[in-house]
């Protein structure tokens, strides 16, 4: 009987450390992204205009900056999966930067908002729109702006409407508005 105690005390320990256990939890499936519809209405920047092939700004600024939102040929946007400037968007960009160093625009804040075509998945549209608006803030810092006037954030593809390529080339692009808006 001496030798059955420590196989019966290891069967014992083994049957409640099995009984602790208790039913394993599903792993948690990832919190589905919220309504789109719903964040939108929130997060989405003002109506703005093309002024060039990367850029769009919002009516207040062309308007103050003395922009021509007309002007735009409806050439594309960035390129597919790149966020390198084109030539055109360094004189939008120019005009900006000295319209709000001359004090046009007040004391705001500039939103650039990077946008993306649906290809990609969500987090890589995020990020790739995240570089976008990231571009745009670098060259308008280059060109004399304070980085702490300038707020970058990406939309990613959430309010992408293009389904074709011509339409997709609308859809990549820096929305350009005062933060205040």
């Amino acid at each position: 009987m001496v030798h059955r105690s420590p196989f019966l005390f290891v069967l014992a320990l083994g049957a409640l450390a099995a009984a602790c256990g208790g039913d394993k939890k599903p792993a948690a499936s990832p919190t589905p992204p919220a309504d789109p519809s719903i964040t939108s209405a929130f997060f989405r920047a003002p109506e703005s205009r093309p002024v060039s092939p990367s850029i769009a700004v919002s009516d207040e600024i062309a308007r103050t900056c003395k922009i021509d939102i007309n002007s735009i040929d409806g050439s594309p946007k960035f390129e597919f999966d790149k966020s390198e400037l084109l030539p055109a968007d360094h004189v939008v960009l120019g005009k900006i930067a000295r319209c709000v160093r001359d004090g046009h625009l007040g004391d705001g804040a500039l939103m650039l908002v990077g946008r993306a075509d649906p290809r990609g998945t969500t987090e890589y549209n995020m990020a790739l729109g995240a570089r976008r608006a990231h571009a745009v803030g670098s060259f308008l810092t280059q060109l004399g702006l304070d980085p702490a006037r300038l707020q970058e954030t990406s939309r990613g593809e959430l309010d992408a409407v293009g389904t074709d390529e011509p339409s997709w080339q609308l859809d990549r692009r820096v929305d350009i508005v005062m933060a205040h808006e």
